[in-house]
């Protein structure tokens, strides 16, 4: 089953090479979305694609890339879209 979730990450989640990180993570569970740092600090991101692909992205979440200190996760489930064709790393 398809699934999209957006996400919000609290904790020192910016220059730790977040953003890279989730997009490898995500190129390597075949999800497409997006990530981008947030004005306020957190990491913003959506995900889309099967299921257990957006659940195992979810967990990795959880802890990040080994210099990120996560303090937060919250995902709000969304209708899946399949409006992006890959996933992508934003600016803004």
């Amino acid at each position: 089953m398809k699934t999209r979730v957006h996400v919000v990450i609290a904790g020192r989640v910016q220059g730790v090479f977040f953003r890279a990180s989730t997009g490898d993570k995500a190129d390597e569970l075949g999800l497409t979305g997006w990530v981008k740092n947030a004005q306020d600090g957190n990491v913003e991101a959506v995900f889309e694609g099967d299921e257990a692909a957006v659940n195992e992205m979810l967990a990795w979440c959880r802890k990040g890339p080994p210099l990120a200190h996560v303090t937060k996760v919250h995902a709000t489930t969304e209708p899946f879209t399949g409006e992006f064709t890959k996933f992508s790393i934003r600016l803004k």
